[in-house]
Order: C-alpha cells, then sequence, then structure tokens
C-alpha cells in the first residue's frame, strides 16, 4: 500500500529544491484571524540570494549619509528642543546618526493627543483592531531588511541576532492580534482600556520589545506613547513606521525620545499615564516607583542566569549549548547565561575545559559589520560592574579564557571564561551583561540546585543531563520563569516559550510576553453578568460557600457560586493543567501556573463582605494557603484561616518578614503599597470580579518548561512510552 501511495504522487511530487525563500521578491500577506497562530521564520542563510539581499541592505546603510530622526506628535514630524547624536558600537567616534528630544511643551502636548484619541481607538472595537495588528504582521515582515540594517548599526547586533528579532517582533503582532478572540475571554466580564500606555523599552532588543508592548497595549484599546532607548532610536523609529503603515493611527501611537532628566521624569510619573512598561535594571524599576508607588508599572528586569551541568550530560553538546547562551549578542541578553553551575565530575575534567575554552576561543569577535563575526561589541565602554568582570579575578577565581579588547575599540571585547568562581562572591551575585562567563564547581545536582535557586533573581535558567530523574528533580524545583532542559537557555520564542521571570526579575502582575494573559493585563475587569462557564467546585470550596451562605443575601450567594463555578472551569482547563500548544516533536515546550507562595488578604473598610468572600474562594480555589487581615473591629470569619485585626500600620511593620509571596489588597493605599513594594511582594490591587479568568492569575506564577526531545535529529521516546 505505502508503494502504491508513493506511486500516486509522482505527478504532483517536486524534484526541485524545497528551501525556496526569497527575502527579495516575498509579499507576506495579513494572516486571517481565524487561522491558528503560527511562527514568522527567520530567514534562510543558506540561499546565496538571501545573503546578497542582507548585504545591500546592510552595507547601503553603513555607507549612507548621517540622518535625523525626529519626534512624531499627533501626525507631525517636528524637531524637538534639542537634540542627540547616536553611536555605532562598532565605530568608536563614528556618529550613526542623530535624533530629536522632547522638552516639557512636547511632552504635554504628546499626552494632550494621547487622551484625546482613546476614545475612537476603543470605538474600533477588538476585532477591528485585530485587523490592524495582522497587518502589522505583515508591514512589519516587509521592513525586515531595514529592521535588520538599524540594528545591526546603532544596537551592534550581528545579521543573524537581528533577524530571529524581527521574526519575534512578527511573531507578538500575529499572537496579540488573537489575545481578545479566546473563548471565555468575555464570559461574564468587560473591560476598560487603561488609557495611555507608556512604552520604556531596552536597547538590547530595541525592536521586538517595545513592538510587544506597543501592539498588547493597542490590541487592549489603549493609546501609547514610545520613549525609545536612546542608544536604539533608529532601529525603535523603523519599527514605528511599519505600524503606522498598517493603519495604526499616528495619533494612537507617538515617537517621543526624551532625555532621562526631570523630562522623563514628568512623563512616567503624569497621572495621564494609566501603565508604563519597562525592560531595564531591577534598580530603575525601584526607581520609577520611588517617584510615584502607586505607578502601574509592567517590568521585566535583571537576571543573573545559571545552566547546570550534571555528570550525566552530553559534555560536547552542554558545552555548545552553553556558548551559545553566554555569547551571543556579546552576553547582553537578560536571559544569557551569566553562570554555569558544574557538577564535580565535569568541573574537574581537563577535557572539558579544553572543550569550553576552545570553543569560546574560536567564535569570531569583530564589528557588527562583518558578517563572521558573533561576538559583536558592546553598547558602549564597560561601566563599573563589567570592567570588573572583564579584567579582575577576585580570590580563589582564575582566567581559563582572558577577555581581551580589540582593535582598540572600548566597546568590543573577546569572550572571558572564569574558573573557580564562589556561590557567595561578588560576580555570582551581580549582573554584568556582558562576554563573560563564571564556573561554579558543584558537589552533586541536589547542591547545583540550591546555588541556582539561591539568586535574588529568576528569570532564566537550564540543565544539561541524559538521567530522566535528574531532569524532573530539576524541573520539580527550579526557581525561574523560563527553564530550558538540554538546550541554550536563550532565544525564547512567541507561544513556545512565553518570556518573563521571577523574583526581582518582575514586577507587577507577573504574565509573560508572548503568552496567553499577557494582553488582558493592559485592561481593567468588571462584572458584567454572571459566569456561564462552570464546572463542579472543589470540595474545600463547596464547604466555604456553604459558611458565606450564613451571612450574605440569597442573591449575592448565587453570584458567589456562579464565581465558583468559573474558577473550577478555569482551574480545570487553563490553571491546574499545563499547555503545549506548539505541539512540536523533537521539543517540549510546557506552559504551566506554579503557586505564588503564601497570599495575604487585606480586606479593607471600603470592600464587602460579598467581595471579601470572592477574594476567598478565588484562593481556596487556587491551592493558596493564606491568611486574612482586617482592619480593627471588623469581623469576618474564615473556617480554619488565620484572621488578624491589625492597623495599617502593624501590617506594613511586618509584611517584609511575614513570608508572602502575594499581597490581594484592593485599595491598599499608599503605605501598604510602598510597603509591598519594598518587600518584593507581588501586590494585586484590582476589585473582584466573578470570572475565575481574571480573578485566579494572581495566585500563579507563570512558567515556560522548554526540553530538546531528540538526540542528532532523532526523537527519543519519553520515559512513559518504555514501561
Amino acid at each position: 500500500m505505502r508503494f502504491l501511495n508513493a506511486c500516486s504522487q509522482i505527478e504532483t511530487t517536486t524534484s526541485g529544491p524545497r528551501r525556496v525563500q526569497d527575502r527579495t521578491t516575498e509579499n507576506r500577506a495579513p494572516h486571517p484571524l481565524d487561522a491558528p497562530f503560527h511562527n514568522e521564520a527567520d530567514t534562510d542563510w543558506s540561499l546565496p540570494h538571501n545573503v546578497r539581499w542582507i548585504r545591500d541592505k546592510v552595507d547601503t546603510l553603513r555607507r549612507g549619509e548621517v540622518s535625523f530622526v525626529p519626534l512624531q506628535i499627533g501626525g507631525e514630524t517636528l524637531a524637538g528642543n534639542s537634540e542627540a547624536s547616536a553611536s555605532d558600537p562598532s565605530r568608536p567616534g563614528h556618529v550613526a546618526y542623530r535624533h530629536a528630544l522632547a522638552g516639557p511643551e512636547q511632552v504635554e502636548r504628546a499626552l494632550q493627543v494621547a487622551v484625546a484619541a482613546r476614545d475612537g481607538w476603543k470605538a474600533t472595537g477588538f476585532e477591528g483592531r485585530a485587523a490592524i495588528l495582522a497587518k502589522a504582521a505583515a508591514t512589519l515582515a516587509a521592513s525586515r531588511g531595514d529592521a535588520i540594517a538599524a540594528m545591526v548599526l546603532d544596537a551592534g547586533k550581528s545579521v543573524i541576532e537581528a533577524d530571529t528579532e524581527l521574526s519575534e517582533a512578527v511573531d507578538f503582532a500575529d499572537y496579540y492580534a488573537r489575545s481578545f478572540l479566546r473563548e471565555g475571554t468575555f464570559d461574564g466580564v468587560t473591560c476598560e482600556p487603561l488609557g495611555t500606555v507608556l512604552i520604556t523599552p531596552p536597547w538590547n532588543f530595541p525592536h521586538a520589545i517595545p513592538c510587544g508592548g506597543i501592539l498588547a497595549a493597542l490590541a487592549a484599546g489603549n493609546t501609547v506613547i514610545l520613549k525609545p532607548a536612546p542608544e536604539t532610536v533608529l532601529t525603535a523609529w523603523v519599527m514605528v513606521n511599519s505600524l503606522w503603515e498598517a493603519g495604526v493611527p499616528h495619533e494612537l501611537l507617538q515617537f517621543l525620545p526624551c532625555p532621562d532628566n526631570e523630562i522623563g521624569r514628568s512623563l512616567v510619573t503624569d497621572p495621564r499615564i494609566g501603565a508604563v512598561v519597562l525592560t531595564g535594571a531591577y534598580e530603575t524599576a525601584r526607581l520609577f516607583l520611588s517617584w510615584k508607588p502607586e505607578l502601574r508599572l509592567y517590568a521585566e528586569t535583571s537576571g543573573k542566569n545559571a545552566l547546570v551541568i550534571t555528570a550525566a550530560a552530553d559534555p560536547d553538546l552542554a558545552v555548545k549549548d552553553l556558548v551559545k547562551s553566554a555569547f551571543g549578542h556579546s552576553g547582553q541578553k537578560c536571559s544569557a547565561a551569566s553562570l554555569a553551575i558544574v557538577e564535580a565530575e565535569v568541573y574537574d575534567d581537563p577535557g572539558f575545559r579544553r572543550r569550553l575554552r576552545d570553543a569560546a576561543a574560536s567564535l569570531k569577535t569583530g564589528p557588527s559589520w562583518e558578517y563572521d563575526s558573533i561576538v559583536t561589541p558592546v553598547i558602549r565602554e564597560p561601566g563599573e560592574a563589567l570592567h570588573r568582570a572583564l579584567t579582575t579575578l577576585d580570590p580563589g577565581e582564575e582566567w581559563l579564557l582572558e577577555p581581551r579588547m580589540i582593535d582598540g575599540n572600548p566597546c568590543l571585547w573577546s569572550p572571558g571564561i572564569k574558573l573557580g568562581v564562589a556561590p557567595e562572591s561578588w560576580f555570582c551575585r551581580t549582573e554584568c551583561f556582558g562576554p563573560v562567563l563564571g564556573l561554579v564547581r558543584a558537589n552533586d545536582l541536589d547542591h547545583a540546585i540550591r546555588i541556582q535557586n539561591d539568586s535574588d533573581c529568576g528569570l532564566t535558567g537550564g540543565i544539561h543531563s541524559l538521567d530522566p530523574a535528574e531532569i524532573d528533580a530539576w524541573r520539580e524545583r527550579v526557581e525561574v520563569g523560563n527553564a530550558y532542559i538540554n538546550r541554550p537557555i536563550t532565544g525564547a520564542i512567541v507561544q513556545r516559550q512565553p518570556f518573563g521571570g521571577w523574583k526581582r526579575s518582575c514586577f507587577g502582575p507577573g504574565a509573560k510576553a508572548g503568552g496567553p494573559n499577557y494582553a488582558a493585563q493592559f485592561a481593567t475587569w468588571q462584572n458584567d453578568g454572571l459566569p456561564r462557564l462552570q464546572a463542579p467546585p472543589s470540595p474545600g470550596v463547596a464547604s466555604l460557600l456553604e459558611s458565606f451562605a450564613a451571612i450574605l443575601s440569597p442573591a449575592e450567594t448565587e453570584d458567589l457560586r456562579a464565581a465558583a463555578g468559573s474558577d473550577a472551569w478555569w482551574m480545570a482547563r487553563e490553571f491546574g493543567i499545563g499547555h503545549d500548544p506548539s505541539a512540536l516533536a523533537c521539543e517540549s515546550n510546557l506552559f504551566r501556573y506554579r503557586p505564588v507562595g503564601r497570599c495575604l488578604i487585606r480586606a479593607g473598610e471600603a470592600l464587602s463582605e460579598a467581595e471579601i468572600a470572592r477574594i476567598v474562594i478565588a484562593a481556596r480555589a487556587a491551592g493558596s494557603d493564606f491568611e486574612l487581615s482586617l482592619p480593627p473591629g471588623r469581623e469576618f470569619a474564615v473556617p480554619g484561616i488565620a484572621v488578624w485585626h491589625e492597623r495599617v500600620e502593624n501590617l506594613v511593620r511586618r509584611l517584609p518578614d511575614g513570608g508572602y509571596g502575594l499581597l490581594r489588597a484592593p485599595f491598599p493605599g499608599p503605605e501598604i503599597t510602598s510597603a509591598a513594594i519594598g518587600a518584593g511582594i507581588r501586590l494585586v490591587t484590582h476589585s473582584p470580579v466573578f470570572s475565575g479568568k481574571i480573578e485566579l492569575p494572581a495566585h500563579f506564577r507563570e512558567q515556560a518548561v522548554a526540553e530538546t526531545l531528540h538526540r542528532h535529529g532523532s526523537v527519543l521516546p519519553r520515559p512513559q512510552e518504555l514501561r
């Protein structure tokens, strides 16, 4: 039968090459919104015409004259109050271009325009906005060559790194276009946009990261102001032009480079800004919140990421993936491997050290304009932390591979690898953001996991091991937002590995970029009838419902039963199970929800008894270990739950040492807000709603676990398949 089937396809089977991608002629159309999401393909560099295409784009920009990038406010391009010069990290002293800087008058005008445009964009509706985002995916794809060239110029990126970033931006457009069209999104709820969202992106991913924030905010009905990173204004300009070309009105998306001084601060803290999206250092997020503690801040912040290598690893594969993770984009990825925690048997092996040193030393270090460069310049001359990491050894450390400045360019450094890095050392605790890797010796896997988890940050992490028991133990215990097994720990892809961290690597609700809950956080949600998607509540929830029926009215009790049914439905279909929507045969990409830790519910005087009961029911449905904090004199008994009667000042005093992961506190006030920020506790303040989709996420940390399932191209059977 197989022979006959093969013969029947003779006339329709092509005999030519399968690799037919052609960037010079392609015309990508918007994908239908009723079609499933799929990821955009990176450029196939094995095809000579694609190589010629990008070389023409990059060389043209390199030889071009110095250009000027303006502001864009309300559809007008303006010169601003002043201007600044941008540098090319590959060519010290060379002015890459000049760009405008907004003054107070332009900031005020942009805010007025953004506020005035809100109602019209909201009226466009979710489907209308989704159609524009789908078109944006096509215009972003069409700008690939220009965007890559811009990133080579001002971000110092290699062509290959810039190409994958452009694909990510396209994916964000297609993915967020579908965010509000999924089943159950509006079951018993409606939403209002936050108003105007300010995007303050980083320079290391200057295209995809701001693009993702912009598109998610737009999908939810907000207007947007982009304050691009000062190092990469041109790249951001290329990106926003693609969005305007797709039909995003200029009034809805404004381009506002401005100084990082009191002008920038006034923009961040203005009451007309509904939310700020930040990707940057932990210290920057704390600075923003010190200016305005009640600021709605969604921030992906610092990482000090480690790859564990056990004695059961394939050492050659581990070396390959470690080098890629540590030195891609010169280590300037928040997800980069700054540490390798190596089991003693491997750490002490001279052969492993030799292979690691040779692999890193073989990487071509050079300007981003040279197409074979792998380690390209850092964005600026190393600051204090990176300079110390590149030039100084602490007691007990030695160089396996000593970094060198190349060609007199203070931004261009070859890879460095340190041996003997102690778990408590300065390097092990400091984010350096450059091409330097530290090796830590671990006694065994348990010791390695404890070292990896003993970090203030929790962004990415990985393990290399071929032992299923070791993998299972690590997967269960690792405290990072993005976990990787037998593969590099960088290169997260939209939907496959939604990106975002734990601990000090995250501020705000914690929804991952490129994941199912990200766009929803750019709106406030209110009840709109009762949820219709229902499942039977757990016995623990059912018992609480019976207790609350004695203190609530019949109508309130029915509302609470509907809310409990919604919780049960969403736990069964979303929050209580793992998901792998990409369903690749060669790689598992598990998206799952992990408990956030102990929860404290603060019920102030403004909350009704029905609202307190709703929050308690959600906490029980999520499986949270929770306590209740009430003002003195207020009573609300929850069977089996500790209740604190305390003034605000007493609560504030005990929060830092309370061991809480979540503070669920509608209307918290400035004292409680500041205390939660200082203690590093997730603070969730929205009014309770009946929908489990909206109420339950507060109790979970999202985690993406990617695992390679093949060896040298052959897919391996899973352990359960061998039983």
